[in-house]
């Protein structure tokens, strides 16, 4: 969008329609449940987003073991990337992909069991708080369980954000020094603030079927904006926090090594 004022004509969807052609931003799905259906399902961004996370909580810890590293991210990737995105598509179909409630609950079921397992294979009774935690915050927030007290901002962010950066520190050395806790501070805010952009940008893809603002600059000009003029700037953001957060993850996951 362009910082100079100038006259466009607002965009004029038919009722029923919603603003925007696509439910987000990476979405590719065709409908038909395929391989397009299923990348898009992994939401990529945000799982890459989240992923970063335990990078920066394990990286934070001295003496770095890539291979518990890789089997926490791997963990993470089956509980959030697969199974908590299936559970958030079970619930109502925000994507519209033609993935079955019936696939959708048991990719959920198997990929959340086999985060949980693996979890517990690796660190026993030391990692169970952990785990029973986080089967706990997947399941309450993407089902919307207990009257949905735990599907807002800051349950995002301890969930999608703090939990992650933790659980990739402790399971490093079985410790939480305070640099772990200032890991999981950031990442908490850092998810607070991915999801005061995208809950917006979700609103007007997927819920509004027209949108028209008109904005007078005081030169007496004025400017009629569609849902894609809206759109553009919340997801722009969106991307550029994605790049901020890997390349974060890579500079410390280096500064480590």
């Amino acid at each position: 969008m362009s910082d100079a004022p100038s006259q466009a004509s607002s965009s004029q969807q038919a009722p029923g329609r919603p603003a925007t052609a696509r439910t987000a931003f990476y979405a590719m799905n065709t409908g038909t449940g395929g391989p397009r259906d299923w990348l898009t399902l992994l939401h990529p961004p945000y799982t890459l987003w989240h992923l970063s996370y335990v990078v920066i909580g394990a990286a934070v810890i001295p003496h770095l073991v890539l291979w518990r590293l890789g089997g926490t991210l791997l963990a993470f990737f089956l509980a959030v990337g697969i199974g908590a995105h299936a559970l958030d598509e079970l619930h109502g179909h925000p994507l519209a992909t033609g993935i079955s409630n019936r696939v959708l609950a048991v990719t959920a079921a198997v990929s959340i069991a086999a985060a949980m397992v693996a979890g517990l294979a690796y660190g026993g009774w030391r990692m169970l708080p952990f785990v029973l935690a986080g089967g706990l915050l997947v399941c309450a927030y993407n089902l919307e369980l207990f009257g949905g007290r735990l599907h807002n901002d800051w349950w995002f962010g301890i969930a999608w954000g703090a939990f992650p950066a933790l659980v990739g520190s402790y399971a490093q050395h079985w410790t939480l020094p305070p640099a772990a806790w200032a890991a999981a501070l950031a990442a908490l805010f850092l998810s607070m603030g991915q999801r005061a952009l995208s809950t917006p940008a979700r609103m007007i893809r997927r819920r509004v079927a027209r949108v028209s603002v008109r904005i007078s600059f005081l030169d007496g000009t004025e400017r009629q904006l569609g849902g894609a003029d809206l759109l553009a700037p919340i997801e722009r953001a969106l991307r550029f926090f994605v790049c901020a957060t890997a390349a974060l993850a890579l500079v410390f996951l280096l500064a480590a090594r």
